[in-house]
């Protein structure tokens, strides 16, 4: 799964994974040890913070390899959205970005050489911006709020710009992108209508070899 903030991406991940038969690996969120304190102090915490991320994001993907039906409720092909955010933002020094960087691009070799490694499909949610706001707002994590941070408006918008741009240029997988708002996955027919869109898709693709 693929999205910004907010667009759903486990719930549709718990759907599509239950109709496999399989397993969903959970982005580390709610128990991140950073994630909090970055939202307070972000120049001190974004570089720890995205290290972090993307170790967990490794780990998890060398997990789910042990069964070729696992989904994945983020993938590690977005996250250099969030570093090149934070460095733009002046939350990472350039070395500190460079060297993220750097980390990234090593493990992203080692997914991307072998097929057996790679998604055989990254479904993206894609959402506008005041849908994905109001999910955030509803969830009710206390760091995420608007209401409590008003310079995460910004943040968000910046966000929500940047996947756009980012799903437009991805080649690194067969992309599905479904637009979530039109999907209430909690409608027994909604959710029927998201599982076949994503066995089409999936019977589309060529088997991958080793």
């Amino acid at each position: 799964m693929a999205g910004m903030i907010g667009t759903g991406k486990t719930t549709f991940a718990e759907l599509i994974s239950e109709s496999l038969g399989s397993q969903v690996f959970y982005e580390s969120v709610g128990d991140n040890p950073i994630l909090p304190d970055y939202y307070v102090n972000p120049e001190r915490w974004a570089f720890p913070l995205q290290i972090y991320f993307l170790n967990t994001r490794f780990k998890t993907i060398r997990q789910a390899m042990s069964d070729q039906h696992h989904v994945l409720d983020r993938s590690l092909y977005e996250d250099l959205i969030f570093a090149e955010l934070n460095y733009e933002a002046g939350n990472m020094t350039k070395l500190e970005f460079e060297t993220y960087v750097d980390l990234l691009e090593t493990l992203m070799n080692e997914i991307s050489s072998s097929p057996k490694q790679r998604p055989d499909l990254l479904i993206y949610l894609d959402s506008d911006l005041d849908t994905a706001l109001n999910r955030i707002k509803n969830r009710g994590r206390e760091y995420e709020q608007i209401e409590n941070h008003p310079e995460l408006l910004e943040y968000y918008k910046t966000l929500h710009g940047k996947y756009k741009d980012w799903i437009q240029n991805y080649t690194k997988t067969p992309v599905l992108i479904i637009e979530s708002k039109k999907y209430n996955v909690h409608n027994k027919q909604d959710a029927e209508k998201v599982l076949t869109l994503v066995r089409e898709k999936l019977y589309s693709l060529e088997p991958l070899t080793v």
